[in-house]
């Protein structure tokens, strides 16, 4: 077993404590020592306390006081999960990767370091995801895709194939993105979006189709 913490016990840190039970159902994998969060609200900490788990502290007293080990960033904006990681890895920590049992992978898919894969994502083929992706549940990714660094793609997210999705964009749920496309660094595309045209850099679209 392998020591793991989860930073930020918001909703998709504690989403993340499922991926990590599912996969120890499958096969005993990682022991979680609890959740980091600099200001966790009263709500998060008695959600975290309910499914027996603990809060560990901010992350300058882990990181002051306890050995390195495993960690994953449940932060969905990309900014923060960037810096948070940086410190984490800086100090000796090693990311780790985790994939929902239930994800289904075709041939020469890659995942990288630091990424979660929440249940029922469906993955094709020949798709390159970026580290520290969050992939949440009942995503499609098509054949081809290639995603950069620190990519929030958001439930039920439709993603067509041949498309090019830059570092820190953001995939609004139930939004889709159509064959051959790209989205630019820092874009966003929101909830329930229809994507038919390239997103330049640091742009939000929304609608139907997205403008």
């Amino acid at each position: 077993m392998k020591d793991l913490v989860i930073v930020g016990c918001g909703g998709f840190g504690r989403e993340v404590e499922d991926v990590v039970e599912a996969i120890n159902q499958e096969q005993p994998t990682w022991r979680v020592l609890g959740y980091v969060d600099d200001a966790p609200s009263d709500v998060n900490a008695a959600l975290v306390s309910r499914r027996g788990s603990q809060l560990l502290g901010s992350v300058d007293e882990v990181l002051a006081h306890r050995e390195p080990a495993h960690f994953v960033v449940g932060i969905g904006r990309a900014d923060f999960r960037r810096a948070v990681d940086a410190r984490f890895r800086e100090a000796g920590w090693e990311p780790a990767t985790l994939i929902h049992p239930t994800v289904t992978m075709g041939a020469d898919v890659v995942v990288g370091d630091g990424s979660v894969i929440c249940a029922g994502v469906r993955i094709t083929t020949n798709v390159r995801l970026g580290y520290s992706n969050h992939i949440n549940l009942n995503t499609t990714i098509g054949h081809d895709v290639v995603a950069g660094d620190f990519v929030s793609i958001n439930p039920l997210v439709a993603v067509s194939g041949w498309v090019e999705i830059g570092d820190d964009v953001l995939l609004g749920t139930h939004c889709c993105v159509l064959q051959g496309l790209s989205l630019g660094h820092g874009s966003t595309a929101g909830a329930g979006s229809c994507v038919v045209k390239d997103v330049p850099a640091a742009t939000v679209v929304k609608g139907v189709p997205a403008r």
